[in-house]
């Protein structure tokens, strides 16, 4: 998929790296409310992640990452966008490709990440169920989201 002069991309190893940048970046950016302990822990973690196990999509612009999305089954499971292209419309643009051609339904979301569940609502997802501490254990109460209508 195309739009203006970037292309969504299936992820392959080379991007690897950059993937990791862009996750790091976008998370110190998004995530005030993440303890720098916490913040350690999770990023040795998504250092080992086989991102090959579920469907990762890449925005590329040349050769450069402006984000990613990572869907397994229905469920959207991680969307990051590198900081520099915040409020660009390119978090956007992935969601719209996971809904309509990956038929992504579900997302979680941190309760803390006031603006990413704005976004989410504003896509057509509503919140149905939440929990006292993330997928990890930690304590960040996540709130479960499904899509309700496509925009």
């Amino acid at each position: 998929m195309e739009t203006d002069n970037f292309k969504i991309k299936p992820f392959v190893q080379a991007y690897r790296n950059q993937l990791l940048t862009v996750w790091e970046r976008s998370v110190l950016a998004s995530h005030d409310f993440l303890d720098r302990k916490d913040f350690g822990e999770i990023s040795k973690l998504m250092s080992g992640v086989d991102f090959d196990n579920f469907g990762v999509y890449c925005l590329m612009t040349r050769s450069t990452m402006a984000g990613f999305i990572g869907v397994d089954g229905e469920k959207i499971e991680m969307l990051f966008i590198d900081p520099t292209y915040f409020g660009q419309g390119y978090g956007r643009k992935l969601i719209d490709f996971a809904i309509s051609v990956l038929e992504a339904k579900h997302v979680d979301v941190n309760e803390q990440n006031i603006a990413a569940l704005a976004f989410y609502r504003n896509m057509g997802f509503e919140v149905f169920e939440r929990t006292e501490k993330d997928e990890l254990g930690m304590n960040y109460p996540l709130l479960k989201m499904k899509l309700v209508k496509v925009r």
